[in-house]
Parts: C-alpha cells; sequence; structure tokens
C-alpha cells in the first residue's frame, strides 16, 4: 500500500458562519493542497469536510496517517464514538441526534477502504503543516464572505 500524509484544519468566521478547510496530502516527496467551504456552515463540519476531500483524493486504499487539531474529529474516530452512534441510528450515548450525522457517515464509509492511524496536533502552536492548513482553510472563507 502506499503510505500518505494528510493534514486537515477546518475554520469558521462565526459559528456557525461562512467556513472553510485545508488540507495537504504528501505522498513520495510530493504535496497538494486543497481548499474549499460554504457559506453557512459550523467550525465541526469544516473539520470533517477537510478529513472527507483529503481522503477521496485517494485512488486506492492506502496507509494514512492523518494529522488534525480537531478533538471533535479525532476523538470521535480513535474512541470509536462515530461508529457508536452510527449503530445507534445516529444517536449519542444520551439518546440526542449526533450532530453531522451526513459527513460522518461519509467519512466513516472512507475510513473502512484505508488503514488510517489518526493524530491529534495541537492547533496554533507553530506546527508548520497545520499552520499551512489553517491559512488555506481562513483564505476559503473569504471566498464565501
Amino acid at each position: 500500500m502506499k503510505h500518505v500524509e494528510i493534514f486537515t484544519d477546518g475554520a469558521c468566521s462565526g459559528n456557525p458562519g461562512p467556513g472553510g478547510f485545508g488540507a495537504i496530502l504528501r505522498y513520495n516527496g510530493v504535496e497538494k493542497e486543497i481548499s474549499g467551504g460554504e457559506t453557512n456552515t459550523t467550525n465541526n463540519r469544516m473539520e470533517l469536510r477537510g478529513v472527507i476531500e483529503a481522503l477521496r483524493l485517494l485512488k486506492e486504499p492506502c496507509e494514512v496517517v492523518l494529522c488534525s487539531d480537531s478533538k471533535y474529529v479525532c476523538d470521535a474516530i480513535t474512541k470509536g464514538w462515530a461508529q457508536s452512534w452510527r449503530r445507534n441510528g445516529w444517536r449519542k450515548a444520551d439518546k440526542k441526534p449526533a450532530l453531522n450525522a451526513d459527513l460522518w457517515e461519509t467519512l466513516l464509509q472512507l475510513l473502512e477502504q484505508h488503514n488510517v492511524t489518526i493524530h491529534w496536533v495541537k492547533g496554533h502552536v507553530g506546527h508548520p503543516e497545520n499552520e499551512r492548513c489553517d491559512r488555506l482553510a481562513v483564505a476559503a472563507i473569504e471566498k464565501f464572505k
């Protein structure tokens, strides 16, 4: 399997408000940057979209190291919360609806296609790729203001 590194970030101007995401994919010394956004969204939705859009670019099953500063994304995957929400009809343990079920369903399907290792990185502390992803996400917001 090919080994791919993915770095992602999401941002929102207001929450909800215009939002953006940025991602960097690195394979065999080559990098690709992507970004996008929406006019009325939330930060968590943009964090999810960054991961989803990056994984969608992979044309075959890969070994992926995914780095994100989103505890929401990282914990929901590594602690099995998202899989639990899916099993429970997109309900959380407290029986309340899980937010962003549409994006979680898409992300879980993509994760099933690859061998993904999740790494949480602290945001806004000088991590080079995280800072680049943040700049991509913030720049994407400007297109939706």
